[in-house]
């Protein structure tokens, strides 16, 4: 007996093509291929983002240390500031005298009794009692001396 036309159909293998799960898995496959591409290449942007962040944090703090470092004064000796305030004083009132220096060992102020040592900012009070002029000189550790005056006048 002869198969019958509905037999050989059932027997006949089908075609993979004609399989709606092989398509679907074929294009979830490829969406995930594509998400997954996008992540890893948005990862890789911002990774380079923060290394460029990073490089121009660095850059701008190497700046700004490098700033501050000449603003006082660098590796050489050097009176930053030195002045009176107020530069005139009545007789029997006092002034403070401001300085300033950069890379001192010692500091001298001539005349004037209160103790001086190296300092980016220190204030004394002086009580002059007649127009004086009073003179600080820094001494680094090589033994190199700069010295600065400023008068304090008295009405």
């Amino acid at each position: 007996m002869l198969p019958s036309s509905e037999q050989c159909l059932e027997q006949a293998p089908k075609s993979v093509f004609k399989n709606p799960l092989l398509y679907s898995s074929i294009a979830l496959l490829v969406t995930i291929l594509v998400v997954g591409w996008i992540l890893f290449s948005r990862w890789l942007q911002n990774r380079q983002i923060d290394r460029q962040v990073t490089q121009e944090r660095s850059q701008k703090q190497h700046d700004s240390d490098r700033a501050a470092l000449e603003q006082l004064g660098g590796n050489e000796l050097a009176i930053q500031a030195l002045y009176a305030n107020p530069g005139i004083v009545l007789r029997g009132e006092s002034a403070q005298l401001c300085y300033g220096v950069a890379n001192a060992k010692t500091v001298t102020l001539q005349p004037q009794p209160n103790p001086v040592w190296p300092s980016h900012a220190r204030c004394v009070e002086v009580a002059p009692k007649k127009d004086t002029v009073y003179t600080l000189t820094a001494e680094d550790a090589a033994g190199n001396k700069t010295s600065q005056t400023v008068e304090v006048k008295v009405r």
